[in-house]
């Protein structure tokens, strides 16, 4: 881990506990950004959420797309300028199943425009540990493994070279973990089972009745 400068820290998503134990063997602090819905969340339930990720070292972006992603990646610019190492999570929200599924390209404009390094990193049992929905975590030993900085150059505009080291990333991170891969986006994977789960909701009941 680069003790000075912009750093990336590049990371598997497999849990909320996973923003909780990662910064805890940085020996850097370590800021995320986290969706802007984290932070607006209605009632006294909304306002301990809110607290909870200020107290983490998270700051809200909007990632909704467009001219919002682009926020995004300029607040993650601004933050690298000033020699800041951030946390990202490139599948861009938890894997649904454990499998380890396409990185977003802003991590690849992010390293290249700052000249930040990339550090990946695989976190195991943070699902186990506290599963999607469960507020209290379990007890149970939590293990990372880092791999080596990373830096890229290039030509931001170029989408294919974007998409290029983006694979790199997750390529890395792949072997560090050890987990199946998914040419897919993690938010389309939940789409389709989602969608899957209520289908067999559906014929359930059918079936009941």
């Amino acid at each position: 881990m680069p003790q000075t400068g912009p750093v990336i820290i590049a990371s598997n998503h497999l849990s909320f506990s996973d923003s909780i134990f990662m910064p805890l063997v940085v020996p850097r602090k370590v800021t995320f950004l986290a969706k802007s819905e984290y932070f607006t969340s209605p009632g006294i339930k909304g306002f301990a959420k809110k607290m909870t990720f200020i107290a983490l070292g998270q700051v809200p972006v909007d990632r909704s797309g467009g001219r919002r992603s682009e926020a995004a990646l300029l607040t993650g610019l601004d933050l690298l300028a000033s020699g800041a190492c951030i946390g990202i999570y490139p599948e861009g929200t938890r894997s649904p199943d454990g499998k380890l599924y396409k990185g977003r390209t802003g991590i690849a404009r992010l390293a290249i425009e700052s000249g930040a390094a990339i550090v990946p990193i695989a976190m195991f049992n943070t699902a186990e540990i506290q599963p999607t929905g469960q507020v209290v975590p379990k007890v149970r030993r939590v293990e990372m493994i880092f791999g080596e900085p990373l830096y890229f150059q290039g030509d931001t505009s170029d989408l294919k070279y974007l998409r290029q080291i983006t694979d790199e990333i997750m390529e890395k991170i792949q072997s560090l973990s050890g987990q199946e891969y998914v040419d897919m986006y993690a938010s389309e994977a939940k789409t389709i089972l989602i969608s899957k789960r209520r289908e067999e909701a559906k014929e359930k009941k059918h079936e009941e009745d």
